[in-house]
């Protein structure tokens, strides 16, 4: 690791600790040759995952895309944004669980809707009839007959 002050190539590591809730790694290093200190975070490096669309196209699994979704649905809740992120990283955590290489858009619309309903209820319909695609009112109105239950 070069040191990002004196381009240094000879730097050691002074702390070591796992960040939590993901899976990564903060290093507190040194350079040896000017003495100062910075912060690497070492992640694991992910399986690349493709989405299969509804329409059966193919696309790179992008994280911005559910915590759009979900930000939205959340939009004037009384969430925290911490509890947001915590929620999007275990949505996240449990897409990559499965270990496919491919995962339908539907399969991960669905987990969200499973975390939202612990969070939300009204996050939750958001998500839901956006996500479902209601068409009338009666089909909203089955959603939340099923949420009630």
């Amino acid at each position: 690791m070069r040191c990002p002050f004196c381009n240094q190539e000879n730097t050691k590591v002074v702390d070591s600790r796992p960040v939590e809730d993901t899976n990564s790694i903060r290093r507190r290093r040194m350079c040896e040759k000017c003495g100062k200190r910075f912060t690497t975070y070492e992640t694991v490096e992910t399986i690349p995952l493709t989405v299969i669309k509804k329409d059966h196209t193919r696309e790179q699994y992008d994280r911005n895309k559910i915590q759009d979704g979900v930000l939205r649905a959340c939009y004037k809740r009384p969430i925290p944004i911490e509890k947001i992120e915590e929620m999007i990283d275990s949505i996240e955590g449990e897409i990559f669980q499965t270990e496919e290489r491919e995962v339908s858009s539907s399969r991960i619309g669905e987990i969200v809707m499973t975390h939202l309903k612990d969070v939300d209820a009204v996050a939750y319909v958001r998500f839901a009839s956006v996500y479902r695609e209601f068409k009338d009112i009666g089909t909203f109105m089955e959603e939340i007959k099923k949420f009630m239950n």
